[in-house]
């Protein structure tokens, strides 16, 4: 991390391609990477191989990250782990933050309309996530986005 820092780059992100991390772990190590890399550590990335995908963007958004990397549906995968599932589902992102208040600028409601969609033309594709499932609870207050 130092080392790209250090070769330029404005900006860096940590990666949990396959699914192993967890939320201890991810804590321990944003943490760490945040008093060498500071705000320019930018997003985390994570998978749900093993079910932590969202408890770890959780965890990494506990020590001051904002930025996640996300798709719809959990499309995607990592071809170098056999088994990995995909991303975090961006519903399921958007609505962990939309349930503690925090605005995310998403509207939830046409993004699940979108899932929807993109089932259709991926029929027979698996797809991930599990909002879709359930639906948005009746007592959901979505916040609008902030500009800062």
């Amino acid at each position: 991390m130092k080392a790209s820092l250090d070769a330029g780059a404005e900006r860096v992100g940590l990666a949990d391609t396959v699914g192993y991390a967890d939320p201890l772990a991810v804590t321990m190590l944003f943490e760490s990477v945040l008093r060498i890399a500071g705000d320019r550590l930018a997003c985390g990335h994570f998978h749900d191989t093993r079910g932590l995908g969202l408890a770890n963007v959780f965890a990494a958004w506990k020590t001051g990250i904002t930025g996640f990397d996300a798709s719809l549906a959990g499309i995607g995968g990592c071809p170098h782990a056999p088994g990995a599932s995909g991303n975090v589902a961006t519903e399921d992102v958007a609505y962990l933050f939309a349930s503690m208040g925090v605005a995310t600028g998403i509207d939830l409601e046409r993004m699940l309309a979108l899932r929807a969609q993109v089932a259709g033309w991926l029929d027979g594709e698996v797809l991930h996530g599990t909002v879709w499932r359930a639906g948005l609870p009746k007592t959901l207050v979505e916040r609008p986005a902030t500009t800062g």
